[in-house]
């Protein structure tokens, strides 16, 4: 199975999981549960990207992360723009995640055999 499907697949369990952690409502979780949350929703190897609708939320979740279980969750791919707190660091340390690749939201400046060492000066 590729792995596109095998997250198709995957994607009615995990929401089950993150609804029996939620409560009542199952769309809500409650803050004190959200490395549990993490960890009922994400798998070993899978791709993850820590953001929020803000930098507290992302450093929220960046901390959440960082609590988990290595036993549970172990060589994830981090997608991120930059590792700058200590809980960024940690999920590779603790043997969370062991695979980064950087994103960056804005246009990237093409470098070509011509550009000068120091191209920003």
């Amino acid at each position: 199975m590729s792995n596109t499907s095998r997250l198709g697949a995957d994607r009615a369990p995990r929401l089950a999981q993150a609804a029996a952690l939620s409560g009542t409502s199952g769309k809500i979780c409650p803050a004190d549960r959200a490395t549990l949350l993490l960890e009922a929703i994400i798998e070993p190897r899978d791709r993850v990207a820590i953001e929020g609708d803000n930098q507290k939320q992302a450093d929220f979740l960046a901390a959440a992360l960082a609590k988990a279980d290595p036993a549970r969750l172990h060589d994830l791919h981090m997608v991120q723009s930059v590792l700058a707190l200590p809980d960024h660091l940690a999920v590779f340390e603790r043997g969370i995640a062991s695979r980064l690749d950087f994103a960056f939201a804005g246009p990237q400046r093409p470098i070509s055999n011509s550009t000068p060492a120091c191209w920003w000066t």
